[in-house]
Parts: C-alpha cells; structure tokens; sequence
C-alpha cells in the first residue's frame, strides 16, 4: 500500500511533509476540518453530534511547548500529543440539569481519562440508573467518557475527515451530498489571484451553487433564520509531483458570494468586475495557505452562491479540485460553461457607401480582373496599421491573410472583390475600436486576461478552456496581446464559427461528420498552433 502511494505521487521523496490529513482524505475520499478548541466555534458540540451521525471520522489532541513532552501523562491520565478519536457524544440529565457528555479512545487501549465522568466517578450515582446502564463503561478498554466542557479544557485540537457518499457503507448514518468540479489556474486566462488584485480577481474560475433545502432542525438549533450546511474544500493536484521541478504549494483559498436575484439566470459568463467592487463574500477561507487542502464550513441561507477559488498572487498555473458537501441535495454548475458566437456583421447601408478614397486604394493594388490577392491585402493592410501609433503592430502574416479571404470569399476564387474588401475593412475597423476600447491604460497592447471582455464584445462567448488556449496561443512571453494577434485570433474564431454553422444542418448545436468533412476543422486547428 504505501509503495503505490508513493508512486502515485511520483516517488517517496514527494511524501515527505505535509499533514497527516492529507493520507487521511486520500485512503478515504473525504474532506477534512480543523478546530482550535482554545477558540471554538459556539455551535462546536452540534457540529460534532451532527458528523458521528453521518458516520465522519473524528480525532482531538493536545499540543505540546516542546518535544520533551511528547506522550507525557497529565496527572489526570491524558497523553500529550497522542491522537484520541472521538466516538460518542451524548446528553444526560445530572442533578436536574443538561450535561453534555462526550466519549473518546485511546488507542493504546489503556491509560484513561480519570477525571469527572470517567469510569469510577460519583457523577454517574446521580443521573437515571438505566441511563447510566446504557452508557458507563468500567472495562480498561482505552475508551471513557468526559464532560463537553471539560473535553473543550483539556484538549487543544479537533480534525473531522466527513466522507463523501461513496465512502459510507453502512445505511443508517445521514450522508453528506457531494459535487465535485476539476479546474485550472492558468495564467493570462483564468489564473487572477484574490481579491487584493480586482483587475484580473474576475477571471478566475466561478462555479454557481444553488441551495433550497435547509438543515433538519434541532430543538436546541432552531434559533434564528433556517440555514443550509456546506462545506466547501479547495485542493490543489500533483504538487507534490512538481517538487522535484522545485514548485511547490501555491497559497490557495476561496470566497462564497450570495448572488443577487437579478443575476440568478446569469450562468453563460463569468460575473464580471464591477460585481466584486461592489459585493463582499458572505464566507471565505481566514487567510491564504500553502497546503494541499484549505476547506471550511459555512451556514448560509437558501439561495444561490457564487463561489469563486484562486491563488493568492495572480499568474500561477495550478490544477485544482473542488468539493462542494451539503447536508441535502445542492444544484451546482461552472459558469461560462458556455460557446457561443454571434460575430459583428457590418449593415449593408456601410458596406455599399460609396467612398472614393478607399476605391482607390483598392484599385491600386487589386489585379487586372479587380481582385486583390492575400500578398495585396497584406500589404495593404500593413501599410495602413503600421503608421498607427496607438496600437503595437507587428504585421499581418500572409497565412492571416489567406484566413481573411478564405471567411470572406463568396465565390472560391481565393480572392477578394471590392465589396468583399470593403467587409473586411469594416470588420478590422470594428475590431480596432474594441482593441483601443479594452486598452484601458493605452499601452497599445492589451493584457490577455482583457480577452475574455474583448471576445465578449465581439460577440463571442467563450468556456475557460478555449479562453486558456487563446492565452497560449496569442500571448507573448509577458502575457500582452499586440493587435495583429487580436485580429488574427477574431478571425480564425469566426471562420471557426462559420464552419460549424455550415455543417450544423440541423441547427441543433451537434455536428456529425464524416471523416472527410472531419479533415478540414482539424486541418484549421493544426494551423492554429502551427502558423500565425
């Protein structure tokens, strides 16, 4: 076993570090929560009764000054820095008044807890002797029980390991749901960082979560508004195989948004900026860690919610997997899971207007049929964008040209007409004014986490996965987009666009294709990571 957990991930060097919870959520699929019982959370006794019912996994401990005191005996028989379990939890009537009780092991199967409410003491002469009968326990079996508050005083810290659904196998415990989502932070696209970066903090993957059971109640829980339980674990995957590359963890963490009525039916894009200026997170994780797993616990009321996970610093490539439990059944779903394209078509009134100046800039170079051929049109076309100087530009390759004529040739001549010329001039103006419109600094370049507004005023809607490979392909080194790479990008995007509309006969959003019709989508693709 712990030879293939090794090579898992990558080798025994990689298992070195880390916490032991981490081996604990692996072997079991589970998802785990810290408490610092110096600083417990009120409703602690009701989050620990409500995890043994739904069969989680439960552990305490005392922390120790120094490793001299390791495994040292308390004079009330409590071992130091020694993992207890927690395997009961149960309220008694002591004197006519409540007494939560909680019962832990020792897993040495001996040395127990011999304070009030262990085996011998005289508070078990003054409850209900069936009571006592169904719980006290005189057998040295290293499990006891203790009062909640003494348990709070004794103990520094508690972990939880809830198991997904899969993992139970027993019937009667109350499951957790689950929903799980795989995501990347890739940088230039969908890596923004938190939300001390609110540039780029929108980018970042979003996923929609929708809440309309809460909780079963408890008489003593029943105070205030009724509230759905989730909890929500954001981990990172493979960084321990990226150790021997020298990357480690990245710091990691998440925020839960309520979405406003307004924007419930808002599942195509990403929410954008001006939504995270004016809205703050109803929970969050406390601060940003470099661990594997940062996971919390959060009662929110019915409605929907926008959780959105990142790295600290923006840029960061990582994979990551996000796990959504709830007490009852949760509806979630990846916003801008979604592709979509309606490009910009120039009104027929602009294309037939006549223009003296640009008929004879196209006469000028068109051959002796009125044609202009794509070593014409990027010439044309270079000669006019490079005396800009509000845009960087680097010229127009001749395999763009060849796409432009290829969108926009009406009758297979592998030319253009004047009409036709005048479309595309039309179309490039229009890019231009998006271009200079999405440059809010006026660097004449426009960073590649601006492409997803940029697209979306073209008019194309796009997932994060077409996003990530637009910054791969169109990005330079410093994640800047110049404009010939924009206009190249619109361009294959709508001739992409054209094509499946074309073979999308029944205009239901699938295509079926032969192996010939598959060549030549396939052929376009090549040529985006080849040319250009």
């Amino acid at each position: 076993m712990e030879k293939a957990y090794a090579k898992l991930n990558g080798c025994y060097e990689a298992l070195a570090g880390g916490s032991t919870v981490e081996g604990f959520e692996d072997f079991t699929g589970g998802i785990s929560e810290f408490y610092d019982l110096k600083k417990p959370p009120a409703n602690l006794y009701q989050i620990i009764r409500k995890a043994l019912r739904a069969g989680s996994l439960l552990g305490c401990s005392i922390d120790v000054s120094s490793a001299a005191e390791a495994e040292a005996i308390t004079s009330q028989k409590l071992v130091k820095s020694h993992a207890y379990s927690v395997t009961g939890i149960e309220e008694v009537d002591f004197q006519g008044h409540p007494e939560r009780l909680i019962r832990l092991r020792n897993p040495w199967g001996e040395v127990e807890w011999s304070g009030a409410w262990s085996d011998d003491a005289p508070e078990w002469n003054h409850i209900d002797p069936q009571r006592k009968e169904e719980l006290d326990k005189k057998v040295e079996d290293g499990e006891f029980w203790m009062s909640f508050s003494d348990f709070v005083r004794q103990f520094s810290r508690l972990e939880i390991c809830n198991l997904s659904p899969d993992s139970l196998s027993s019937e009667e415990v109350h499951k957790w749901n689950l929903v799980l989502f795989n995501g990347r932070w890739t940088r230039g696209s969908t890596a923004g960082g938190c939300q001390n970066y609110p540039a780029t903090y929108w980018t970042n993957p979003q996923f929609k979560i929708h809440l309309d059971e809460v909780d079963e109640e408890d008489q003593e829980e029943s105070i205030g508004e009724p509230c759905c339980t989730v909890l929500l674990g954001l981990m990172q995957k493979n960084r321990r195989r990226r150790k021997r590359i020298g990357q480690g963890m990245l710091s990691i963490g998440y925020a839960v948004y309520q979405v406003p009525k307004e924007l419930e039916s808002h599942t195509e894009a990403h929410v954008g900026r001006d939504f995270f200026l004016d809205y703050q997170p109803l929970a969050r994780t406390s601060t940003y860690v470099n661990l594997r797993e940062v996971s919390g616990r959060a009662r929110l009321p019915p409605g929907e919610y926008l959780v959105v996970p990142s790295t600290f610093e923006p840029f960061k490539d990582g994979e990551f997997c996000l796990r959504v439990f709830s007490e009852k059944k949760a509806q979630a779903l990846e916003i801008g899971d979604v592709v979509a394209g309606n490009p910009h078509e120039p009104h027929p009134s602009e294309v037939d207007q006549e223009d003296s100046q640009f008929k004879s800039l196209f006469e000028k170079l068109a051959e002796k049929d009125s044609e202009i051929t794509a070593n014409a049109l990027k010439m044309l076309l270079n000669e006019a964008f490079s005396k800009r100087t509000d845009i960087t530009f680097h010229g127009f390759n001749i395999n763009t040209c060849r796409e432009m004529i290829s969108l926009l040739d009406s009758n297979g001549t592998g030319t253009l007409g004047l009409v036709e010329f005048k479309r595309l001039w039309l179309k490039i103006q229009k890019y231009l004014e998006i271009y200079r419109e999405t440059d809010y600094n006026h660097s004449g370049t426009i960073d590649a986490h601006k492409m997803r507004t940029a697209l979306r005023k073209a008019g194309f809607t796009l997932n994060s996965q077409v996003q990530q490979t637009i910054a791969l392909r169109y990005a330079c080194s410093k994640l800047g987009i110049n404009f010939d790479s924009f206009v190249a990008c619109m361009i294959r995007l709508e001739t992409l666009f054209k094509l499946f509309s074309l073979l999308d006969k029944d205009k239901d959003g699938v295509v079926h294709l032969s192996l010939a019709e598959r060549c030549k989508p396939l052929l376009i693709w090549m040529e985006l990571w080849v040319v250009g």
